[in-house]
């Protein structure tokens, strides 16, 4: 069984829910409190030993690949201001050198689409792919580290999954389960956004997956499925019974941040974790 030392990140879409703060600054660079979404699931990766961080971007996403390099003017400033403690803020935006790359998806064809275009750079080893505007949040068990776990035990492809209202099983690629062992759930099938009266569970995927890389090769002829898009589930269905896979059920707080509603949930969520913000934020709240 191969480590898993590299992570895709598609970030491509144009974030049309969030114009028109997207049309200048990319969803994935929205702050939750002081720290953009990208950030989140790049510390995410880091915990669970990743090595490599492959960004599959679009055009007018540029800021992302400047916001993990150095800023030289603002460190500059900040060590002749004598404001050390706000450059130390700035440590895990920086990659090491060679740590990041990127990729341009030029059409925006589907999520499984935008994974194979970083088939070059995956390779022939197993990988993780993490969206960002899922923010899957336990910092003392983060979900890929969850997801490690299950990984080093059954091998084969692994998904990140929680439980969903049933009438939002149209919204999610929903697992058909077998044999279960405590958070760790057998897949013996997966349909991408069924009707809730046919839904084989209420097992949504979210956002967090550790790939074989024959996946790759799948998605190389698959064709296009819900939305008219190339849809991962669709390729990730066809490995099921060539090899192990298992969903993990995530045990921590996901508030979807590609939704106004959650995006605006998680700010306040994780505001009310932090001893310089509790306070004056629930005693506002108190008086709405």
């Amino acid at each position: 069984m191969k480590p898993v030392k590299k992570a895709v990140f598609p970030v491509a879409g144009f974030g049309t829910r969030f114009l028109p703060a997207t049309k200048a600054v990319p969803k994935e660079l929205l702050p939750v409190v002081d720290q953009p979404l990208i950030q989140y699931a790049i510390d995410e990766a880091l915990a669970a030993g990743i090595e490599q961080m492959i960004f599959v971007t679009g055009r007018g996403k540029h800021a992302i690949e400047d916001y993990f390099d150095s800023a030289f003017e603002i460190e500059a400033d900040l060590l002749a201001k004598n404001k050390q403690e706000i450059i130390e803020k700035l440590a895990p935006t920086r990659l090491a050198p060679g740590q990041a790359a990127f990729v341009r998806q030029q059409i925006m064809s589907g999520l499984g689409h935008a994974v194979w275009c970083a088939r070059h750079l995956t390779g022939d080893e197993p990988f993780a792919v993490l969206l960002p505007d899922e923010l899957l949040w336990n910092p003392a068990s983060p979900c890929l580290t969850q997801m490690m776990e299950t990984y080093h035990d059954k091998g084969g492809s692994v998904i990140a999954v929680v439980e969903v209202p049933q009438e939002h099983t149209k919204r999610y690629g929903i697992v058909d389960p077998g044999a279960i062992e405590g958070p760790t759930i057998e897949i013996k099938g997966f349909v991408e956004k069924p009707d809730p009266s046919v839904a084989p569970s209420r097992m949504a995927a979210v956002g967090r997956y550790i790939l074989d890389p024959k996946v790759m090769r799948l998605l190389e002829t698959q064709e296009k499925g819900a939305g008219g898009e190339i849809q991962l589930t669709d390729s990730l269905a066809k490995l099921i019974g060539d090899q192990p896979f298992h969903a993990r059920v995530f045990d921590g707080a996901r508030h979807d941040c590609g939704e106004k509603s959650g995006f605006i949930q998680a700010n306040v969520a994780l505001a009310l974790e932090r001893p310089d913000l509790e306070g004056p934020l629930r005693e506002y709240l108190k008086s709405l």
